[in-house]
């Protein structure tokens, strides 16, 4: 993994002044633990990465685990949530705990919300005469282009997105906030790095989710045609090593896709689901959000998965159940 550096964090900030402003309308009064007025805060991160000099968030009891071994020097969450932090971690808990995260994520990154599209861009040979590339491809500035590499026709490749060795990008192509390895495909009509689909309910409008995330496609992986992959919110969207995307997939912020995986046309991964290695995932398959899909499993298309699944599971239906049961609660239905 490399630093982030598609968005420029305006910190520090003061604890104090990232949780009580007009945005937020709170009060020190409303929170129990008192915060300290002296202290600077640097970024907000996942449960996972932050370190004693961020604030984070702990909205469900899914990631009781990581919030136990936080590094975090603050947490937003609520009451119920908040024994699973670390004594030293200052709990912030409010009634709405991704509202006052987003709120506070755009102090950090103010440009995360809305994806701009007025770069400086320039046609790619003015900058990359060695890259073989097609008609009314552009390139933003920092971009980093790996040898051998080729693109097609009416491709954007946007600021600071960087891609490695031997890639072949296609045409109508659209890549931002991206890292690509070496030997990945990228086929025609596909957008990477967009923001998520993150919404808050907030005084009858919904409230904008920034995503200052990115994506990382692994070596030797290939992205079918029409398939979208937005970025992450506070973490990284991954696709692994010798992964293939068949066309028309969708693949929502934060999911994390092992290697050696398979997935076909028209299925979607819903936000934060982690898909384990050696995977195989029929046609028109859908994945609910904040699930752990494990190693060496199949599941069947046209299937709904609303839960976790085990290592070497073998899933079909909606709910998807194992395909033994399955087919023979079809096989009942039809006697």
């Amino acid at each position: 993994m490399f630093k982030n550096p598609f968005f420029e964090n305006k910190g520090p900030f003061k604890l104090t002044n990232l949780v009580f402003n007009e945005k937020s309308n709170l009060k020190p009064e409303n929170l129990v633990d008192k915060l300290p007025e002296d202290i600077l805060i640097s970024d907000i991160k996942n449960l996972k990465d932050a370190t004693n000099k961020d604030i984070t968030f702990l909205h469900s009891t899914n990631y009781k685990e990581l919030a136990q071994s936080t590094k975090a020097f603050a947490c937003i969450t609520i009451e119920s949530l908040a024994k699973y932090l670390p004594a030293k971690c200052k709990k912030i808990c409010v009634n709405n705990v991704l509202l006052l995260t987003a709120q506070i994520t755009e102090q950090f990154y103010p440009d995360s919300t809305i994806d701009n599209n007025y770069f400086n861009l320039k046609p790619i040979d003015e900058n990359f005469n060695d890259v073989i590339s097609g008609l009314n491809t552009f390139v933003g500035p920092k971009v980093k282009i790996g040898n051998n590499t080729k693109i097609g026709h009416n491709t954007i490749i946007e600021q600071n997105v960087i891609i490695g060795n031997n890639c072949h990008i296609g045409s109508n192509v659209i890549l931002r906030n991206t890292f690509l390895e070496d030997n990945v495909h990228i086929l025609d009509s596909v957008i990477v790095g967009k923001k998520g689909f993150g919404f808050i309910p907030f005084k009858e409008n919904n409230y904008r989710y920034p995503h200052v995330g990115y994506v990382h496609v692994k070596k030797n992986s290939e992205i079918g045609s029409g398939c979208t992959i937005d970025r992450g919110s506070l973490s990284t969207t991954v696709i692994g090593e010798n992964t293939y995307l068949d066309n028309q997939v969708h693949i929502a912020h934060n999911v994390k896709i092992g290697n050696n995986c398979i997935i076909a046309g028209q299925v979607g991964i819903a936000g934060s689901t982690t898909v384990g290695n050696n995977v195989m995932i029929g046609g028109q398959a859908g994945i609910s959000g904040h699930l752990k899909i494990g190693n060496n499993v199949s599941i069947g298309g046209g299937s709904g998965v609303i839960k976790n699944i085990p290592d070497n599971s073998k899933v079909m239906g909606y709910p998807a159940t194992e395909i033994k049961n399955f087919l023979k609660e079809t096989k009942n239905k039809n006697d």
